[in-house]
């Protein structure tokens, strides 16, 4: 049951309403992420449901990308998401990428000061994709943490 207003358990938009300026930022913020950023879609959904593991939300990992059957995104892709350091069916280039949103979401001091971690970041992506990922998860961590708390949304599934 949501925490905040009178909303059925899936009105995942419904509580944007309540902070219009904000809501419609994020929103918008929410659509340059899955729009415009410069990851690819794999890499990208690796990330975002390494965070939404981490968050414990079910919107988030029930929510499946649009295009994503075009990018070899089937259901084992998602299934292996808690083995992304030693499942075959990740690149080295999408394990950095998950071990950056993994650590981001659970020991960020650490992830900034690991030298190692960033020789291997830097030998895969540039800092355009570090930055594109870094702004990426702040918004999966940051939405999904507040849709978990506030229960909003939590029996969603959507297609993005």
């Amino acid at each position: 049951m949501a925490r905040i207003g009178d909303f059925a358990p899936d009105d995942l938009i419904g509580w944007f309403a309540l902070s219009p300026d904000l809501g419609g930022a994020l929103g918008s913020y929410a659509d340059a992420v899955y729009r415009q950023d410069r990851l690819s879609t794999r890499s990208r959904e690796l990330a975002r449901m390494v965070i939404a593991t981490d968050n414990q939300c079910e919107v988030c990992r029930n929510t499946r990308t649009e295009d994503g059957d075009a990018a070899g995104l089937d259901e084992e892709f998602y299934a292996h998401v808690d083995d992304w350091a030693t499942w075959s069916g990740y690149g080295d280039d999408e394990r950095i990428v998950a071990e950056f949103a993994f650590r981001f979401a659970t020991d960020h001091v650490g992830l900034r000061e690991d030298e190692d971690f960033w020789t291997r970041c830097h030998a895969v992506l540039s800092d355009e994709l570090i930055t594109d990922l870094a702004l990426s998860c702040a918004l999966w961590l940051g939405q999904g943490r507040a849709l978990r708390v506030l229960d909003v949304g939590q029996a969603c599934r959507l297609t993005l």
